[in-house]
């Protein structure tokens, strides 16, 4: 272990290697295509092929073949050696010297300031999957949880077809809009203990820390607004989103959140995430 750190270090060093360990780990546990991981960062298939082989080759990486295509993940148990290498090893395992002072104690259960969880849903348009998810939680358990929803690029209506569903499943849509999220930083914005982002384009997007580190998953899946067809093909594509995420909702709402550590829980939502749900509602 300690030959590959230097190795690990130097290839890190480097700003278009680090951009693609940044967005692998924003992702993870997912599995991006080359092809994904190219558009988001703008770079040339040559270009991202050696900055990959390179990332592999220090064993920070992954690689996996999914049919035609080749996939790329994090290697997660190396990069925690090398974590475990740099704090235990060089630090001599002085946690008041090298614990990072913003993050909460992993070991313990999540904390709350508030008798409720605060829960932020994200995707690009604000206008569907996050309005779904915000609308299911509150439904579902907002006796328990506050829902919120934003946009990275939000729209300025909400996609009609989104409303139909919602009105047709009871929810109140009366004070339902469209928010970027930049409205949730600041001084004066809600403390969260999860931020979910339910839409790849979102989820790349390299955004600011959010205060608190609140526990985060990524809840990714298909945009119904891209669906092309009859309006029925439209509507039956916003009625498979609305009822996937409901599926991971209820999944959620079931967790023994306030007995479970922030690692447990973690995984909770990742799992989550990973799972295929079905899209019935």
């Amino acid at each position: 272990m300690e030959k590959m750190i230097p190795s690990r270090l130097a290839t890190l060093g480097h700003p278009q290697r680090l951009a693609i360990f940044r967005l692998l780990m924003r992702r993870y546990p997912d599995r991006l295509p080359a092809g994904e991981l190219a558009e988001v960062l703008g770079l040339k298939a040559s270009t991202l092929s050696a900055y990959l082989s390179a990332l592999m080759q220090a064993r920070l990486v992954t690689q996996e073949r999914v049919g035609t295509s080749l996939r790329y993940a994090i290697d997660m148990t190396e990069v925690r050696h090398t974590f475990d290498y740099l704090l235990l090893d060089c630090c001599r395992g002085r946690p008041e010297v090298c614990s990072p002072v913003s993050l909460p104690q992993v070991t313990g259960t999540t904390a709350m300031s508030d008798p409720k969880y605060k829960v932020l849903f994200i995707c690009t348009g604000n206008s569907a999957r996050s309005i779904f998810a915000e609308s299911i939680l509150r439904k579902e358990a907002g006796d328990r949880f506050d829902a919120y929803s934003a946009g990275t690029k939000p729209y300025s209506e909400l996609n009609p077809f989104a409303l139909e569903v919602l009105e047709q499943k009871g929810h109140d849509i009366s004070d339902m809009r469209a928010k970027n999220v930049s409205e949730f930083h600041g001084e004066d914005a809600p403390r969260f203990d999860f931020v979910f982002t339910v839409c790849n384009q979102a989820a790349n997007e390299d955004c600011p820390a959010w205060e608190g580190q609140p526990v985060s998953a990524h809840w990714g899946m298909p945009d119904p607004v891209q669906v092309e067809g009859t309006d029925a093909q439209k509507s039956l594509a916003f009625h498979q989103a609305y009822g996937a995420l409901q599926n991971r909702i209820k999944a959620f709402t079931a967790l023994p959140v306030s007995s479970l550590d922030r690692i447990s829980l973690q995984r909770a939502v990742d799992d989550i995430g990973a799972a295929q749900t079905g899209a019935s509602a």
